[in-house]
């Protein structure tokens, strides 16, 4: 078939273009770092979108940065995949034993280059990529910078200090080792019928054909061969001359599979890696960047928190499978968790509000996950993922999660413009709302109160001081709960002017306005200047005895946030917000005011800083003109997330309001919401 000239020349003008476009540009920040043990860098790694999958998904924790420890790619599940060397008599594993410990120099979701010296005479250049949810690679040049030969033994492993390997085999032509070992799903996976593997296969490959195959029987190295067919370690020894000036290149390969899948087929989708071009990947990682905000910093730990942040939120999601017709998130992909594995749920689902600035298609899609699966009367699941739909039968209800829907949908359409979403949905959030007004409101007064597992689908899903010394929050009606549906009125208001649907948008400006001013008569204490729930028939802060439900939590600050606030109530709650003794702590605001008896900092809902409710409450202060408060809290949430990050290189769930301490999952979602906050900071 012949191709017109034209079009040749026009496409060649049109590649050259774009080649030239990103010429001129910098680098992005990630792939010019010089990052040590001691920077604010978040390394763990997972395989891109469109490369992973729900189930046997590995992703790797990269342990640069602890002495004792191996320099190693963990994973909790499976095992630790590393190198090891020895040069004469010395054996060097630990980072305590090398000449010069590594430094990061780029570092994607998937993928980081590094170098570092195991001697003073070698040098080694490494990259390690995570190819597929069930393949990662490591790729190393050790380049001899000394004077003299050097005779190296460079040993890659794959180690598990709790887990036996079993049914080891070598496979001598394909340089490669198989072995089994077990990968029980958690008790909450099997509860929910979520799709595992209980076995898996192991594969660790190489490029170059190694000198021996070691195996031992325990993790130190310094123990017995193991047994025929079992061990902790899986290692291969190579044996290795090199001269001064000269280099040494391996490429090691790690696999996983389930035990009930062809080995043979697996085994040729390793050795198909083995001659990719890594710098491809990295390039697609910049491209994909590029498309982030560049914002100047004048706090360099700060500028790296930002774009770690990003980091995680493109780490967790996962293209369309089962259920999902569009790609969704996790909470986290390392470690993995069973109630963190299992899908999407609207409180997570405030990240998008940050990721939409990273990828604006794929954080709409995630919200398109909810609207394809509501059902017919608007109810939407508390929990909902490829496999998992989940509704929580409770009291007769249906548990949903808080109604954050319409805002999210609307502050994705902010940044897309997308007119067809923005369709999409406002006929999705008008029938969700409807729904909460139906079956949430049982004594029709016009205020709402927790349904379902009221304790879950209040997002504070613990011993909260009211949950637990009380009562059952479906007995209250409150400022959190209510507030959102503000929110969500005043999200279709505008919504319904876009697409030119006045009377509607009339009818949720009337119905927005009316909810407010039953918060404010009802909600707001005259005495103490601050939000609380109800006594959902009486009206009052008493349940059982007398004010009991007086309880300075968090919730009581989103009045701010929803715009609930008059100006005097507003200044109000900031002067309760900024006192040291309740709630300007040391790193961010508590779940809790700090001189509660039931405070607790480490205690879930009971005093730890979310990063999530924090950033309601920097939109909060940003809404009512509080700039410089919200700068001084962010920096005070980042602090406590910088701090963290230089002790474990991790993400986490919540963080400690006073000291150095975070808590209780890593490579958690809405961390990355941190990015938003710098971001919004800077308009």
């Amino acid at each position: 078939m012949k191709i017109n000239r034209f079009v040749v020349v026009w496409l060649s003008i049109f590649v050259s273009s774009v080649l030239n476009s990103y010429a001129g540009e910098p680098k992005p920040f990630l792939s010019q770092l010089h990052a040590t043990k001691e920077s604010p860098l978040y390394t763990t790694y997972a395989a891109a979108m469109k490369r992973s999958q729900f189930v046997l998904d590995e992703g790797y924790h990269f342990v640069f940065y602890d002495s004792t420890k191996p320099l190693e790619f963990t994973n909790r599940n499976s095992g630790d995949f590393g190198t090891a060397f020895k040069v004469g008599s010395n054996f060097i594993c630990s980072l305590n034993q090398f000449y010069k410990e590594p430094v990061i120099t780029t570092s994607y979701g998937d993928i980081v280059k590094y170098y570092y010296y195991p001697t003073e005479e070698l040098r080694v250049d490494a990259t390690f990529f995570v190819y597929s949810s069930r393949i990662a690679i490591q790729d190393l040049t050790i380049k001899n910078i000394g004077k003299s030969k050097q005779e190296v033994n460079v040993i890659p492993f794959f180690m598990n200090d709790k887990k036996t390997f079993r049914e080891i085999r070598f496979d001598e032509e394909n340089h490669l080792a198989g072995f089994v070992h077990d990968e029980l799903p958690d008790e909450w996976t099997r509860d929910h019928k979520i799709p595992s593997v209980d076995m898996a296969r192991d594969f660790l490959a190489q490029s170059a054909k190694p000198t021996q195959l070691l195996k031992f029987q325990k993790t130190s190295w310094e123990t017995s061969i193991a047994h025929q067919d079992s061990a902790r370690i899986i290692a291969f020894a190579n044996e290795v001359e090199i001269l001064p000036g000269h280099s040494y290149h391996i490429r090691i390969v790690k696999g996983a599979q389930s035990v009930n899948e062809k080995a043979h087929k697996f085994k040729k989708s390793i050795k198909a890696v083995f001659n990719l071009s890594l710098d491809k990947f990295v390039k697609n990682d910049e491209k994909l960047y590029r498309k982030i905000p560049r914002l100047h910093f004048s706090n360099p730990d700060e500028e790296m928190l930002y774009w770690s942040g990003f980091t995680l939120l493109r780490q967790v999601m996962l293209p369309p499978e089962g259920k999902c017709h569009y790609n969704y998130y996790v909470f986290s992909r390392e470690p993995q968790w069973g109630w963190g594995h299992g899908g999407q749920v609207f409180h997570e689902s405030l990240s998008m509000l940050a990721y939409v600035f990273m990828d604006p298609v794929s954080a709409m899609n995630s919200q398109r996950v909810y609207m394809e699966r509501q059902h017919a009367d608007g109810y939407i699941n508390y929990r909902t993922g490829p496999y998992l739909g989940e509704t929580i039968p409770y009291n007769n209800q249906l548990t949903t999660s808080a109604p954050w829907f319409n805002w999210e949908n609307w502050e994705i359409y902010k940044v897309t413009k997308d007119r067809e979403f923005l369709r999409e949905a406002y006929d999705s959030g008008e029938m969700f709302f409807n729904y909460w007004l139906t079956n949430r409101d049982s004594l029709h007064d016009g205020l709402c109160e927790w349904g379902g597992h009221a304790v879950l689908e209040s997002v504070r899903d613990g011993d909260v001081a009211v949950w637990d010394q009380v009562g059952w929050p479906s007995n209250f009606e409150g400022p959190d709960l209510n507030s959102m549906l503000v929110e969500e009125a005043k999200t279709l208001e505008s919504m319904a002017n876009v697409l030119g649907k006045t009377r509607e948008a009339e009818q949720w400006k009337a119905e927005a306005q009316e909810r407010a001013e039953l918060i404010n008569k009802y909600m707001w204490d005259v005495k103490t200047s601050f939000y609380y729930n109800v006594d959902m028939k009486s009206k009052t802060f008493t349940f059982k005895k007398k004010g009991d439900l007086k309880r300075q939590e968090i919730i009581g600050f989103l009045p701010l946030w929803a715009g609930v606030a008059t100006r005097q109530q507003a200044d109000s709650l900031v002067k309760i917000l900024t006192d040291t003794s309740k709630f300007w702590r040391k790193f961010g605001v508590p779940s809790l005011s700090a001189d509660d008896s039931y405070y607790n900092p480490t205690g879930y809902w009971n005093g730890p800083v979310w990063v999530e409710w924090n950033f309601l409450i920097e939109q909060g202060l940003l809404k009512y003109g509080y700039k410089d408060l919200a700068k001084e809290l962010v920096r005070k949430v980042a602090a406590g997330m910088i701090a963290q990050l230089k002790k474990d290189h991790q993400l986490w769930e919540f963080y400690n309001p006073d000291r150095k301490w975070a808590g209780y999952h890593t490579a958690y979602i809405w961390a990355g919401l941190i990015s938003r906050m710098l971001m919004d900071l800077k308009k």
